[in-house]
This record gives C-alpha cells, structure tokens and sequence, in this order.
C-alpha cells in the first residue's frame, strides 16, 4: 500500500469546496483545507505508485477550482 499528501492551490474562494468534493474520491483518506502556501492537504492510498498517479491526474486534478498539485508519497525509511 502505498500512502502519500497531495498538496494543493486553488482558485481563490475555492478551497472549501474542493476538499468537500475530494474527500468523496475512493481512494481518499482526508482532505482539509488550510492556511498557507497550499489550500487543501489530501491524505490518499493506493495499491501502487501507478495507481496512486491515476487516482491524482483522473480523479484528483480533475476537480473544479484546483490550479496546481504536488504529490508527496511517504517513505518508510
């Protein structure tokens, strides 16, 4: 299984809704929106890092209002 933090920006006045609308995405743990350089931090899993990258370009970047993502998988060191 493979966890990761998906980072994102959104269109100003645009942050609620989009971590209402990703937190119903399968695959999806949380999603809250925050203050800072980033609006919205998801947690999501996967099966596979292949997975995980189509869940983040179909189904992720695909919601209205997101302008930019940056995807950060968690290692286990």
């Amino acid at each position: 299984m493979v966890h990761a933090y998906i980072l994102i920006q959104t269109e100003v006045g645009k942050a609620a809704q989009v971590a209402s609308t990703i937190a119903e995405i399968d695959g999806v743990t949380k999603a809250e929106d925050v203050t800072g350089p980033y609006d919205v931090i998801v947690r999501a899993e996967a099966e596979s890092v292949d997975e995980l990258g189509r869940l983040v370009v179909a189904r992720v970047q695909s919601v209205d209002g997101i302008t930019r993502t940056l995807t950060c998988p968690v290692v286990n060191i």
